[in-house]
């Protein structure tokens, strides 16, 4: 096994062994929570070595009126020694009146880059509404679009550098379902095609299913898709890992 994907697989033991969170939700007097989850595959014969790494912290802060989330993911992999991902994302996304009305609205701001994905950086930020189709205590299903700009420097598989700016639509879909808060089935989907091109798009696509072991600690399956029409690029991950929560 390689000695960086050692490190990190040791790192993810030890943040387990001693981590001390407790469980929760959101209510009238608990209204942060903190998590993280790291998720992987690890493929090794006698003539291929490869692995992928999927990690995501998330903080946020649930308010009656304003509510304020925030993501940092990386995925990293190598295959025969070469890299193959090495994929940072950054989303940072408000949400005002959500918790207490249907209709709401809601602002982003979002960073990426991608080896994977040909992606040197990309920058958005944008405002738009949301709604609330579905909010009971083990389903909620939530609809939002808006206009976000967009400012990239990708590789282009023709002309290499390509530099620009565009202003995107943003819809987005995401849902939350738990079966007595042992089995949950959760994900974010995003559509953002160009308002100049409609093939100029993208697709974000990550959900995920997780079964509670304790108060704390749940084993999960994730699926992450992504596509970037521009640079004629996508990746496709199914991983199984472990998470932790904490509220307070």
């Amino acid at each position: 096994m390689p000695d960086d994907l050692k490190k990190i697989i040791y790192a993810l033991i030890l943040s387990i062994c001693y981590s001390k969170v407790s469980f929760s939700q959101f209510n009238d007097s608990v209204h942060h929570r903190f998590s993280f989850s790291s998720s992987g595959i690890l493929n090794k014969t006698n003539d291929v070595s490869s692995y992928v790494l999927n990690n995501l912290a998330s903080f946020e802060i649930n308010q009656k009126k304003l509510s304020f989330n925030t993501s940092a993911n990386w995925i990293y992999g190598k295959q025969q020694k070469k890299l193959s991902n090495n994929d940072l994302s950054f989303f940072a996304n408000v949400d005002y009146l959500k918790n207490v009305r249907s209709l709401y609205y809601w602002a982003l701001l979002n960073f990426d880059e991608s080896y994977s994905l040909k992606i040197n950086y990309r920058f958005q930020s944008g405002i738009g509404i949301g709604y609330t189709i579905i909010k009971v205590p083990y389903l909620t299903l939530v609809a939002s679009d808006g206009f976000v700009y967009e400012t990239s420097d990708l590789t282009d598989p023709v002309i290499g550098k390509d530099i620009y700016q565009t202003v995107r639509n943003s819809f987005r879909l995401k849902y939350h379902w738990s079966y007595k808060n042992i089995l949950t089935l959760e994900g974010t989907n995003f559509a953002q095609p160009s308002v100049i091109s409609f093939k100029d798009y993208i697709l974000k696509f990550n959900n995920t299913l997780s079964v509670k072991l304790n108060k704390w600690l749940s084993v999960n399956a994730a699926v992450t898709y992504n596509k970037i029409n521009r640079t004629q690029r996508e990746n496709l991950l199914i991983t199984y890992g472990l998470s932790i929560d904490k509220y307070f």
